[in-house]
């Protein structure tokens, strides 16, 4: 954002700083050739006055002593005829035959005015020829045509032209400072205060942005922090509320199961059943208080890591091979072949964290593929690190996969399993904190294929 601001503050900058150079440059070539115009036409009054002496007098030799002077003078050339196009005088390397020449003469002859020069630039070479009819009133006794030299003028116009471009330069360079100095003052507070939002979002206790800028984002910034101090307060309250409860329902839940296996001695056979019963439940509910206080914790890392980041890695390939070794006793307890195969991937993840996860689905594949086959794999898909643990079960259904990772969500004809519906939520956070993914898909024949994408260790240390 900021570099669209500036940008904007500095193109309105360029463009008004423009606006008044472009005009100033005009006026400035257009003001010099006006002068050029007036002193050569001035000479060329006094000449057709000296050319209309020498006609009416028949001698023309104060003429060309003037005109061979001026051209000595100013490098100039003129040209002198009479009503009758005979020469007077030439100068300069000017000569009454050439045609252009020629052209100038019939016109001022006939009385016509010149045509316009053309406005001096600094890169103007070309010579200006004009034109002047000598004699008094309709009485035309000759003509004078002068080729004025714009070298000088071109000069003058170019120093005035950097003269001019030298204070756009500073005035833009003036106004660019500005336009850093104020996208800093607007900005400055809100990249602070955007961080700020970002820990609150991230659940961690966020730190109050300082009130700078505007008067009006120096009050929205005393708002957020108003409201960051409501939501935390908020957020500890319901942290607190998670590990009182937990603590509270541990103690009463171990003592329920000690008395719990303290009756089975004593019951009949008859209520072994319901007794039976009630162990499951309360394997249930201690199985749901863990998941839920490991999906609160891994919440808690989620956030911290999407923030901070802890440049930890380790080889997926060799935690995955281990937890697979791990797992080989339940699989064959399931009638499960469990395979690994891949070679080493550089994960941006700790081993801890990735043994979690494949604990989740390994548990997840033993549970609702039994009698079949697992495999373990792991590999590249492009930019990302990828584990994946395929079955040859039933799978899933589309419907069911758009709901497999919604937390407590488990299938109508797994109710009987056990298991909280936590496992793929809890997986997915603690992907979802190292800026990865869990993809679910159904896998070809049957079964259900479950994809980790991580981020690969090279790409983060880059």
């Amino acid at each position: 954002m900021r570099t669209r601001v500036l940008a904007v503050l500095l193109a309105f900058v360029v463009l008004a700083t423009a606006g008044f150079a472009l005009p100033l440059l005009t006026v400035t070539a257009t003001e010099r050739t006006q002068q050029l115009l007036l002193a050569r036409t001035a000479d060329l009054d006094r000449f057709a006055a000296l050319a209309d002496q020498a006609v009416a007098a028949g001698d023309p030799s104060v003429l060309r002593a003037e005109v061979s002077r001026y051209t000595e003078l100013y490098g100039e050339g003129i040209v002198v005829v009479t009503a009758r196009r005979t020469p007077v005088a030439e100068t300069g390397g000017l000569s009454a035959a050439d045609p252009a020449i020629g052209a100038l003469v019939d016109a001022a002859l006939r009385n016509q005015p010149s045509q316009p020069a053309a406005t001096v630039r600094p890169w103007s070479r070309a010579p200006v020829l004009l034109a002047r009819p000598a004699g008094t009133g309709t009485k035309v006794s000759g003509a004078v045509v002068l080729r004025a030299s714009v070298t000088a003028a071109a000069e003058d116009v170019r120093r005035s032209w950097f003269a001019v471009l030298a204070g756009a330069a500073l005035v833009t360079l003036a106004g660019a400072g500005l336009a850093l100095g104020a996208t800093r003052w607007v900005l400055g507070p809100m990249r602070r205060l955007d961080r700020a939002v970002g820990r609150l979002t991230a659940g961690l206790r966020p730190v109050h942005a300082d009130l700078a800028g505007p008067p009006e984002l120096r009050q929205l910034t005393a708002g957020f922090n108003r409201m960051s101090d409501a939501v935390t307060a908020a957020l500890d309250q319901q942290r607190r509320l998670v590990a009182d409860t937990s603590h509270q329902m541990r103690n009463p839940m171990t003592a329920l199961r000690l008395r719990v296996d303290a009756l089975r001695s004593s019951l009949p056979a008859s209520a072994s059943r319901t007794y039976e019963g009630a162990v499951g439940e309360l394997d249930r509910l201690e199985g749901l208080l863990d998941d839920l206080l490991t999906l609160a914790t891994a919440e808690h890392r989620a956030g911290e890591l999407s923030l901070s980041g802890d440049g930890a890695w380790c080889d997926a390939a060799a935690v995955a091979e281990a937890q697979v070794h791990l797992w080989q006793p339940a699989a064959e307890r399931a009638g499960v072949t469990l395979r690994f195969s891949g070679p080493a991937v550089r994960v941006a993840a700790t081993a801890a964290e990735v043994a979690q996860m494949l604990d989740v689905l390994l548990d997840n594949a033993l549970k609702y593929a039994p009698g079949g086959e697992v495999s373990v794999s792991c590999g590249v898909a492009q930019a990302w690190a990828e584990l994946a643990v395929r079955d040859f079960g039933p799978g899933l259904s589309p419907a069911e996969l758009a709901q497999a990772q919604t937390r407590f969500w488990r299938a109508e004809r797994h109710r009987s399993l056990p298991g909280t519906g936590l496992g793929l939520a809890i997986a997915e956070r603690l992907a979802a904190g190292r800026g990865g993914r869990i993809a679910l898909q159904a896998a070809d024949p049957q079964g259900l294929l479950v994809r980790v994408l991580l981020p690969r260790a090279a790409e983060v240390q880059r």
